[in-house]
This record gives C-alpha cells, structure tokens and sequence, in this order.
C-alpha cells in the first residue's frame, strides 16, 4: 500500500507529478531554428514551471541548469557563433508597439531594418527564472552580448491568469515566450498553436488537481522578457 506521505513520483522529462504531466499528450515538433534554456539552478517551480516541458516539445532543443558557461557552443555542446543567435533581451527598450518581435541595437534602440535583423537567426536563448534569476544569468554570461537581443511585444496576456502572480499584466510563461519568438521568426504559427495548447492543457490539469487538494500552492514568480522593465523592481 502507498504511503500517502511519500512524496509522489515526477515524471523524468517535465519533472512534474502523475497530476500534473502532460507529456504522453506532447506531440515533438521540428524547429528549424534552435533553442537554448538556461535555467537558473535556483529555479524550483516544478508545479507551474514550463521550461522541461518546452524543452521536451522540441526537437532542436537544450536545456541546461546553471550559472554560467565560458561560451555559447560549451552551453550547447557544439560549435556556434552568437552573432547568428538571438537572446530576450532583459533590458529596457523603446519597441513599437505594433510589431510582435523588435531587435534592438546595443543602445537598446529598435533596429532600423527589422527585416535584415531578424534574417539568418540560427537559434534563441531564453534565459528561465524569477526577474532576479534571470538577471544574474545575464551577467554571469556575457557572451550573450555577442547575441542580438530581441524584444516582445504580445498581443495578449499569459494564459496563466489567476493560477501564478506575474509582476505585469503583459508578462509570459517560458513556453508562450519561445513559442511566440519562434512561430514568428520560421513563419509558422501552428508552433505557438502546439506549444499553446500544451501549456492549457497543463494548466486545466493544475486547475483539476487544485480542486482534488493535490497540487499544492501556486507559487509567485515571472519570467519572459518583454520591452521595459526598469518598473519590475
């Protein structure tokens, strides 16, 4: 007989509880361009956290747990040149408000050919974490300033809603973040439509189990980059 005090099992790939997985539901999809998770070791949302998950949606994916990397080929495990990559930039910025994605200068001003700047992105940083999480990944790593640093600027809210606190109502979870940057950046909208999806479901199993007292408290925290956040502090 199970020991109700045991502590229930985690799933390998999301390290989320039997409640709480959707994996067997995850259908791999194919991105052409790649995608980097750093995530900060102090990062324990495994309740509400969407990082595995993403990582495990994509076929082109790495996630790696820690403060720092000499470079981003020894983060990746392969050769690569930052100036072919991208990163959610951290900073603030003066993005239009109408465009979805914006790479910025190093002054933090928007590019005056959008076009040209997002052209021959080979792959996406994200970095994963709380604000502060986030923002001492930035520093420890300062090759992602060899990256271009890209903006976003959502069109809706997350679908976390009510279920995790966000310090802004135009914040995102990791997942909607790089499903949004990368439908955009490959021109196809089915990957935000998959990764979405996933994340609802997800989301509607949180919802159930908190109804059955098995989920446990959402915890508050926030991540996904957007245009300015000198008022996140």
């Amino acid at each position: 007989m199970d020991d109700p005090h045991e502590p229930a099992a985690l799933c390998a790939a999301c390290l989320k509880p039997a409640a709480l997985c959707v994996c067997a539901d995850v259908v791999p999809l194919a991105n052409r361009i790649a995608l980097l998770i750093l995530q900060h070791p102090q990062e324990q949302d495994k309740t509400l956290g969407t990082a595995r998950l993403l990582a495990h949606h994509l076929t082109q994916a790495v996630m790696k747990v820690g403060l720092s990397w000499p470079s981003l080929a020894k983060a990746l495990d392969r050769p690569a040149d930052p100036q072919h990559w991208a990163v959610l930039y951290l900073g603030s910025a003066k993005a239009p408000p109408e465009r979805e994605v914006t790479v910025l200068t190093a002054k933090g001003e928007p590019c005056p050919d959008q076009d040209a700047a997002l052209a021959g992105i080979e792959g996406v940083v994200v970095l994963d974490g709380t604000w502060a999480q986030a923002k001492a990944l930035w520093w420890r790593n300062p090759w992602v300033l060899k990256c271009k640093r890209v903006v976003l600027g959502p069109k809706r809210p997350s679908r976390y809603g009510r279920v995790r606190t966000e310090p802004r109502k135009d914040a995102l979870s990791t997942i909607e973040a790089a499903a949004l940057l990368l439908s955009r950046l490959e021109g196809r909208p089915e990957i935000e439509t998959a990764l979405d999806a996933t994340f609802q479901r997800m989301l509607e199993r949180f919802r159930q189990a908190r109804k059955d007292g098995t989920a446990g408290p959402a915890p508050v925290r926030a991540i996904a980059p957007r245009r300015d956040r000198r008022t996140r502090h």
